[in-house]
């Protein structure tokens, strides 16, 4: 087993501390709770979709359609909602068991996930704009109070990133169905043979992705009291870029929940740091992409020497 395969964990963690000693570098009043508040102020939403697009990565397949629908998702929350509680809770139910029943029929009729997603985002996306045609909504009270709650210690933030990361951790590492479900990434014949059904395996992995998925676009809604069809599009890219950050992998059902938080972390707080720098934000996004192309080299260069050793 290489040194990566053995301590996974270690490649996130240096990274959002260099990131993060920069920018209390550049920036020293960043260093308090105010500061914090603002460097993770979206970090929430963006861990939440990390983790759902992990599910999918988890069994093998890559979601391009999460997105759109965490943007649905928005809408539903910003919408229907805050309007009728009960329907709007339905509506989201709705959605999850979409989820699901995609997981369901892509495995069944042995689909690629990458082109159904790619699909499903015209789909997801034509139904926000259906639900919300132009930027608007309100975020119903409580999820709001629940999202701009001041913890004690450190801000909403990094206490939320904490609990997604230890719930998940225990869900997916810890738990008897995580490791079946990451036995479907890892080896699907030998969950099968032994009297597993796979069918249910990917609704399960994929219902739990959109759980997941409705959760950031709630979470969203509550930091920006509003939504839009296309307000979470970037979340597409940016879950797949937490996930592998955080020590994911493509294959195999190798991933950590933890990392892909601190993933989630490190890409939110490179925003900021790139802010701070007065980037343009035109070239904002290629400084985000070169980011992460070096951590993942460095991966790489451990990875080879791990081999050797």
């Amino acid at each position: 087993m290489s040194f990566l395969a053995r301590h996974r964990i270690i490649l996130p963690v240096v990274s959002l501390a260099v990131l993060l000693a920069a920018t209390f570098y550049m920036q020293p009043r960043a260093m308090s709770y105010f500061g914090l508040n603002l460097l993770f102020n979206l970090a929430v939403p963006i861990a939440l979709a990390t983790i759902a697009q992990m599910l999918i990565i988890m069994v093998n397949d890559i979601d391009l359609s999460l997105g759109a629908f965490v943007s649905l998702a928005a809408c539903v929350t910003a919408t229907s909602l805050n309007d009728a509680p009960l329907l709007g809770a339905l509506i989201l139910l709705g959605l999850i068991l979409s989820y699901a029943l995609l997981g369901a029929v892509i495995h069944m009729l042995e689909l690629p996930a990458i082109v159904v997603t790619l699909g499903m985002s015209f789909v997801w996306g034509g139904i926000a704009l259906f639900i919300l045609p132009a930027p608007g909504g309100v975020s119903p009270d409580w999820l709001r109070t629940l999202m701009t709650v001041k913890p004690p210690i450190a801000p909403m933030a990094v206490v939320a990133a904490v609990i997604i990361a230890a719930v998940t951790h225990l869900l997916i590492m810890r738990s008897g169905i995580g490791t079946v479900l990451r036995g479907v990434g890892g080896n699907a014949r030998s969950v099968a043979r032994a009297g597993w059904s796979l069918v249910r395996l990917k609704a399960l992995a994929y219902g739990l992705a959109g759980l997941f998925g409705v959760l950031a676009g709630m979470a969203l809604v509550g930091l920006t009291t509003s939504a839009d069809a296309n307000i979470a599009l970037r979340y597409t890219l940016l879950s797949i870029a937490g996930v592998i950050l955080g020590g994911g992998e493509f294959i195999g059902g190798r991933v950590s929940p933890t990392g892909a938080v601190i993933g989630a972390l490190t890409l939110t707080l490179a925003a900021s740091f790139l802010s701070f720098m007065r980037l343009s934000p035109d070239w904002q996004i290629g400084a985000q992409g070169a980011i992460l192309i070096l951590v993942l080299t460095a991966r790489l260069i451990f990875s080879r020497k791990g081999a050797e050793e």
